[in-house]
């Protein structure tokens, strides 16, 4: 080899050399060696080597990546959000899904997550937080696992298994999973006064003295799916239903004005839910992208109340709820921009019977479209955008009640780095929001001996406008975010509390007041959030925190509230070779909506995880230690009509010992490019409860 040859050839080299310690970058600005990329319109995270091998499920893995706004209990495989800006969706490879689909995920085939905060025009309403896991998908091979977790201080477990075969292009799966809890130490104190119309206050005090809540749920999840570089058939058939009868009885005493009576309110449910999902994926010439998912879904409910407060009120409902959701998306990629458009469409009918002091059979309509188109891309090298125009259409039909609600959504995303490792980024959108199906049924049911809720055909879906303005700061060791948040609700639905004697309802409803949901004037509510996020030791000790100032503004038909609020939450893990440590706590979620005004408890946990071998962890978690009987919830009612302070407190949620094991054998696994899975079902039986 010549002199020269030899000297591009170590040129070369230490050439490669240098771009492996600089990082890759992917389209957008990446910070060397860091392990969360910002894009437009969200965030994608690399798990490290030991948050995999530290993870015992999916759940697990999220939890360790610590983010914000969401908390994630891993002990009960719960994600909720710890805002009021709406719900979480977890996808795998961009579909929704299940628990089970967390629980029997393989962390060896987990490339990315990503964190999208604003979803945009293509995911439903309500929809706050995405969470998408991508992965691998296996050619070869098989996979046996189990995931069973049992509570050492009180009568609660859960357990999963499940299989995969994969040969070529074919993958069958099949997982099953079962939980119960029986719960016994559920507590509450109420205290009420009541504006009556003829210039009285009745006083009242409840406050429940024992309880007996037992619930067993079982699952099966069949799949099927057929797969090569170019096109993806999968097929996944879900039925879940209890074991028995859900059952909750609890004992009361209410006191009016001093006079005190005891009672026994019960309730008896049982519902199932069947659903078939089919999904198709296709890559066609020239980077474009065709997508297909229908989903069908059956719920069946039969529910048994008794609310018994001064006098007897015992009513029965047997529901039906017919489901058909599909979505067609198309993707083109190409050399300047990206452009993507699609149509969802949805049809629901629900028919529910109740029987007894609640006497009515309700039959509803619904239907739904949204038609939506997005660019994506970069301007001068720096600027990246997403622009997004959707058009949605709500159709409602209940006997002679019909309304078409028609809403222009637009959507636009800019992100601007400067200097090392800054970026400034700007969301704003028009979103709506529409209620549960049972608040626009034409039924009323009593919740006490005072209050009736009474469902209000005339509800309408309401605008959400949201603007958001982010400044980041992003190192590999270090990642510092600055966050200005406003959201106005227009014309939105709230609660609203009027007297008996002041409406034209009739007599018979049997208590002094009716709640109900009105469209009315705003709910508005703005937040300065700071987010850091640090490796304090590289690969073995990392802290994630956020605090945040929110300030509400309610106006309703006749009242104005305004409220302030603090809400953060911290993370501290180790990675200590065989063992992680973690520990998690925050103060909870305070909020006002309308009249409302709520106190989430805070929530703390300690965590401890053992790699027994490759195939076998065990895990240790504490969740609210040193707490015998935590609140769960506090919230006032803040009506000209009714003042209202509540406080309930769980003893199962304190010192709740959790000890999960979990194992997983495979062999001849391989892996592929990122393959779509796929889940979408209704949850919403219309039951007005």
């Amino acid at each position: 080899m010549s002199m020269k040859k030899t000297t591009l050839l170590i040129v070369l080299c230490a050439a490669m050399q240098v771009q492996a310690q600089e990082g890759v970058t992917l389209k957008e600005v990446v910070v060397d060696g860091t392990r969360t990329v910002q894009l437009a319109d969200r965030q994608v995270i690399y798990p490290t080597r030991q948050q995999r091998e530290a993870a015992t499920s999916g759940y697990s893995l999220l939890q360790q990546l610590g983010l914000p706004h969401i908390r994630i209990d891993a002990a009960a495989h719960t994600i909720a959000a710890l805002n009021a800006t709406g719900t979480i969706e977890v996808r795998i490879n961009d579909v929704a899904a299940t628990k089970d689909d967390l629980l029997s995920l393989d962390m060896q085939a987990v490339e990315a997550v990503e964190f999208i905060d604003h979803p945009g025009v293509r995911y439903g309403e309500g929809v706050a937080y995405v969470i998408n896991i991508k992965v691998k998908h296996p050619v070869s091979g098989y996979a046996l696992g189990a995931d069973l977790s049992q509570a050492l201080t009180h009568r609660r477990g859960d357990g999963s298994l499940y299989a995969k075969w994969n040969m070529g292009r074919d993958e069958v799966g099949a997982s099953y999973s079962a939980d119960y809890s029986h719960d016994r130490g559920t507590r509450s104190t109420e205290h009420t006064t009541y504006a009556m119309a003829d210039g009285t206050v009745a006083d009242v005090l409840r406050s429940t003295l024992g309880s007996d809540e037992r619930s067993r749920h079982h699952a099966l999840q069949l799949s099927y799916s057929l797969a090569d570089s170019l096109c993806v058939f999968q097929a996944r058939l879900n039925h879940s239903q209890p074991i028995g009868t859900e059952r909750t009885v609890r004992d009361r005493l209410t006191a009016v004005n001093g006079l005190s009576s005891a009672y026994a309110d019960h309730n008896h449910s049982r519902t199932k839910r069947p659903s078939l999902d089919l999904y198709f994926h296709r890559r066609l010439p020239h980077r474009q992208e065709l997508t297909a998912n229908v989903v069908g879904t059956y719920i069946d409910t039969r529910d048994h109340t008794e609310r018994n407060e001064l006098t007897p009120y015992i009513y029965h409902t047997r529901g039906k709820t017919y489901t058909i959701w599909s979505e067609a998306v198309y993707e083109n990629h190409l050399p300047l921009f990206n452009v993507s458009a699609g149509a969802q469409w949805i049809q629901r009918y629900s028919d529910n019977v109740y029987e007894g002091a609640a006497d009515a059979h309700n039959r509803m309509h619904t239907s739904g479209q949204n038609l939506f188109g997005q660019l994506s891309g970069r301007l001068w090298q720096q600027l990246s955008y997403v622009a997004a125009l959707g058009v949605s259409r709500r159709y409602f039909r209940q006997a002679d009640n019909r309304q078409t609600f028609l809403l222009c959504r637009p959507k636009l995303s800019l992100g601007l780095p400067f200097g090392h490792g800054w970026r400034l980024k700007y969301d704003f959108e028009i979103a709506q929001h529409m209620s549960q199906i049972a608040l626009i049924s034409q039924v009323s049911i009593k919740q006490n001996a005072f209050e009736t809720l009474v469902g209000n055909p005339d509800l309408k879906p309401n605008r959400v406008t949201s603007h958001e303005l982010r400044l980041s700061y992003t190192k590999p060791r270090l990642m510092l975010e600055l966050k200005g948040y406003c959201r106005m609700n227009f014309d939105c639905n709230m609660e609203k509390t009027v007297r008996l004697a002041d409406t034209d309802a009739p007599a018979d409803i049997g208590t002094p007041f009716l709640n109900t949901q009105a469209n009315q004037k705003g709910c508005h509510f703005f937040v300065v959030q700071p987010f850091v996020q640090c490796d304090i030791v590289p690969k073995r000790l990392s802290l994630t925190a956020y605090a945040g100032f929110y300030r509400y503004f309610n106006y309703g038909d006749d009242y104005t509230h305004t409220y302030n609020a603090v809400n953060g939450a911290a993370w501290l893990q180790a990675y200590l070779g065989r063992f992680t440590l973690m520990a998690y706590a925050d103060n909870g979620y305070n909020w006002m909506e309308g009249e409302n005004r709520g106190h989430q408890a805070p929530f703390w946990q300690l965590s401890a995880t053992c790699r027994v071998s490759s195939q076998l962890q065990l895990s240790l978690r504490c969740s609210r230690p040193f707490s015998a009987h935590p609140a769960d919830m506090k919230t006032d009612i803040l009506n000209r009509y009714i003042h209202r302070h509540y406080v309930s407190t769980s003893a199962s949620q304190g010192n709740l010992m959790m000890l999960n094991l979990t194992w997983n054998m495979s062999h001849g696994r391989q892996y592929r490019d990122i393959n779509r899975t796929m889940n979408h079902r209704d949850t919403e039986t219309g039951i007005l409860k």
